[in-house]
């Protein structure tokens, strides 16, 4: 959309050469025909992946047209085109990127062929298909909407990155694709693997079972003695991976879940840097990964860690399906889960109505719909914008005086400019109810003490940490919360630092050669680009704990 005929023009013969063949090519020359378009393609129920506006001095209101698109079409990539050079464009630009009006900017394409231009049309194109899952569906998801296991498999394979659809078991349409692969009758939900030459069907499948269907199910019987292995896949684990895989340690990650960690389900990140438009939580894991194994880190999914031991300078470690690895060091990543709300009425509707983390997969079945929810951190915050997408209206419960203290600006700011975006302060859940699915809400405000009764669709919860620690031996020192105590953290642990030799080194648990990071490590910082640096430091500094022990068996890094 434009009102300079020369733009339009270019613009329009750039997008035709690339992109007609798989998209229809709208061009509007004003506000007013672009919302016309937009409605009536609404009318006609089809799909508009992006939506491209010129900004400046003939297009003065371009960003303004952009933000109404939001209202007609949520799942379209709204993004200013500017000419490059133009600074005055910059501040209104990022102005109304931070207030949520528009998803991105890119520069007018120089000449026939601006690569860069391509470059930033597919990326604009790529966020579209991740929203919206994309037209080819590598896995099938059969079963009730409001079940907590089904909740549970969309969200693991959409985290993973996974291409999927979700179809009711009881729809026509869900019985018909049943029938097509012979899983009538089976218990529900029913993962069918359509990219599999056999094409699995399993009922209601473990981690361990889908990871056996996906090939994924590597015996470590023989495996060599690593010199490194990272327990857990978020990003601080994944860093650690990716240096310590690239410095030639020879590396394992053990993953019991998803990629990603709690970022993994963050729809949009913004304040990474390096990605000036913003990057989802997934799609950062999912790079990271591929990263990590192209440098020659080895994965071993849907297995968990179920203890430690230590003997002379090797570790080994138990697993879940019973089998166990030895490895030198270990880096301990196993992050943390949002901490439950513990009230029986609520727990007994998780997965339908109720769920814990910003559920990236449920956003596009809230659309029209009361959601509330509950937290004040930057995960909250990029849930709160995303579901916004969709939802009537969104309603953040904080139980302190404001967001300031525990979110990012840039999200307060965005936040502030949603119209369907409602934040009440000193108040927390204290119970709710429904028959089929959750219904409605019980808050309290906490300086009144004055209760009352809402309408609630939907209730996603993003509050406190619990660490993921359980599993770990009484020699590993944790606080009275569980999370992990660490180098100068160890005086006066119990138990205590077991060498007279040397005191631990940075990062290092009260078990030498195990390391502790991220979200899981006591006093860590709660952000994506500090358990980024942690995995760097930590590989350091196993380097300087590999050189006090046996020589490690470091092969060269590839390149």
């Amino acid at each position: 959309m434009s009102r300079d005929p020369a733009f339009r023009d270019e613009i329009g013969r750039e997008l035709s050469k690339r992109y007609e063949a798989d998209y229809d090519l709208v061009v509007c020359s004003d506000a007013t025909e672009l919302m016309d378009r937009l409605q009536a393609l609404r009318t006609e129920t089809r799909v508009v992946a992006a939506v491209l506006g010129g900004f400046g001095p003939q297009d003065a209101g371009g960003l303004d047209a952009l933000a109404e698109v939001a209202g007609l079409h949520p799942e379209a990539v709204r993004a200013c085109v500017v000419r490059w050079g133009d600074l005055d464009t910059a501040g209104p630009i990022f102005e109304a990127i931070t207030l949520g009006k528009v998803d991105s900017w890119i520069y007018r394409p120089q000449g026939s062929g601006d690569e860069e231009f391509h470059l930033a049309i597919t990326e604009l194109l790529d966020e579209w298909s991740s929203r919206t899952g994309g037209a080819y569906e590598a896995v099938w998801v059969i079963g009730e909407r409001w079940s907590t296991r089904s909740q549970e498999l969309r969200d693991i394979f959409i985290r993973n990155r996974v291409p999927t659809g979700f179809y009711e078991h009881t729809s026509a349409q869900g019985q018909a694709l049943l029938n097509s692969v012979g899983g009538d009758g089976l218990k529900p939900p029913i993962v069918v693997l359509r990219f599999r030459p056999d094409c699995p069907v399993l009922s209601d499948p473990t981690a361990v079972e889908i990871a056996g269907a996906f090939g994924l199910l590597e015996s470590l019987a023989d495996a060599p003695t690593f010199d490194v292995a990272v327990i857990g896949a978020g990003p601080a684990g994944l860093s650690a991976a990716v240096y310590a895989a690239s410095e030639g340690l020879r590396t394992i990650v053990i993953e019991p879940l998803a990629m990603g960690g709690q970022a993994g389900s963050s729809s949009l990140i913004r304040n990474y840097l390096g990605f000036p438009r913003g990057i989802s939580g997934n799609r950062l894991a999912a790079n990271a990964y591929q990263q990590a194994w192209s440098l020659g880190a080895t994965f071993h999914w849907s297995r968990s860690v179920v203890g430690l031991a230590r003997d002379g300078d090797r570790h080994t470690l138990r697993l879940s399906d019973g089998g166990q690895l030895t490895s030198r060091a270990v880096v301990v990543a196993t992050g943390a889960e949002w901490r439950r709300l513990g009230l029986p009425s609520l727990e007994a509707l998780q997965g339908r109505g109720v769920f814990y983390g910003a559920a990236v997969s449920e956003a596009r079945a809230m659309t029209g719909k009361d959601v509330f929810l509950l937290g004040g951190g930057n995960s909250a915050g990029q849930a709160a914008v995303y579901l916004a997408r969709y939802a009537r209206q969104v309603t953040i419960l904080v139980r302190r005086d404001s967001l300031s203290q525990s979110m990012s600006n840039y999200l307060i700011r965005e936040i502030s400019g949603a119209a369907n975006i409602l934040v009440r302060t000193r108040v927390q859940v204290i119970d709710g109810s429904g028959t089929r699915a959750l219904d409605t809400l019980v808050l309290q405000n906490l300086d009144s003490g004055e209760v009352e009764a809402v309408r609630a669709d939907a209730l996603f919860v993003l509050i406190g940490s619990t660490p993921h620690t359980e599993w770990l031996g009484d020699e590993v020192a944790r606080d009275r919360w569980g999370f992990i105590l660490t180098g100068p953290d160890l005086q006066g642990a119990s138990p205590p630092w077991p060498l007279d030799e040397r005191a631990p080194l940075y990062l290092e648990t009260s078990m030498p050669g195990v390391f502790a990071i991220g979200d899981v490590q006591h006093g860590s910082i709660k952000r994506v680009a500090s358990a980024v640096g942690a995995g760097a430091v930590a590989v350091a500094i196993v380097h300087q704990y590999l050189a006090t022990t046996a020589t490690a068996t470091i092969t060269p890094a590839a390149g």
